[in-house]
């Protein structure tokens, strides 16, 4: 990883939930236009580390910055107005709204409505897909479809910065595989996106850098590929078996 200036830094974060600390004095680096996978075990903090970053946990001690400006405890709208989207686990459309209406609604938060009309031209051009179904009803879309509209939606923002969490759950190999090439295409487009992913060798593989958590604490942060070709990490998270907590 380079010594360039990151776009999202989290130093020394604490956060969680109710009188349960989850981040325990979180520190990570996001570089710039690239994809960053983080992996970890059960209740090591990932989910809580982008509930955190996008305002939906507040901080409670340390600090995080998007783009240069300090953006701790900002809320949900702010963080969408600097150029984050945040796409959560499960499906997170509106399934009695046609696929339109969905698009339209990504909408909401923009500061310009009248760019919207142009933007969801864009959108229906890049995912032709989505085109063909416009007025279908989103219910009716297999779970990979609906998961690209979930993408679609928050592209209309024309976001610096993506978080997805387990964009693959519940999908065919098929589907998985057109999911990761849409968000390689992303990142080859200048966006950052940063996943949390259950098929977690799948992930490293197209990513370029890697976050692995182990209680609230980020524990190695390096290139994928050298996480990947870790014999620790492939005992822990790839299928390796059993291994012992990274030391710090």
């Amino acid at each position: 990883m380079n010594g360039a200036e990151p776009l999202l830094r989290l130093d020394g974060v604490f956060a969680g939930y109710g009188k349960m600390t989850i981040l325990n004095s979180m520190s990570a680096r996001i570089r710039r236009g690239a994809i960053t996978t983080v992996i970890g075990p059960n209740g090591a903090g990932k989910s809580t580390m982008f509930k955190t970053v996008f305002g939906l946990l507040p901080v409670r001690a340390g600090s995080i910055s998007f783009n240069g400006r300090d953006t701790t405890n900002f809320a949900p709208r702010q963080m969408l107005d600097a150029g984050v989207v945040y796409i959560p686990q499960g499906r997170n459309i509106f399934p009695e709204l046609n696929v339109r209406h969905n698009l339209e609604l990504g909408g909401v938060a923009l500061s310009d409505q009248a760019s919207l009309p142009g933007r969801l031209a864009a959108i229906m051009r890049r995912f032709p897909m989505l085109h063909e179904k416009a007025d279908r009803q989103a219910s009716t879309l297999s779970g990979g479809q609906q998961k690209m509209l979930e993408i679609a939606r928050g592209l209309l923002l024309d976001p610096k910065l993506i978080l997805i969490d387990e964009p693959s759950i519940g999908l065919s190999p098929l589907m998985v595989r057109e999911v990761f090439a849409i968000l390689q295409e992303l990142r080859d487009k200048g966006v950052t996106i940063v996943l949390i992913e259950q098929n977690a060798k799948q992930a490293l593989q197209m990513s370029d850098d890697a976050l692995v958590l182990e209680q609230g604490q980020t524990r190695i942060e390096d290139n994928a590929s050298k996480i990947l070709a870790d014999p620790r990490i492939a005992q822990l998270f790839l299928g390796g078996g059993l291994a012992p907590a990274l030391p710090i």
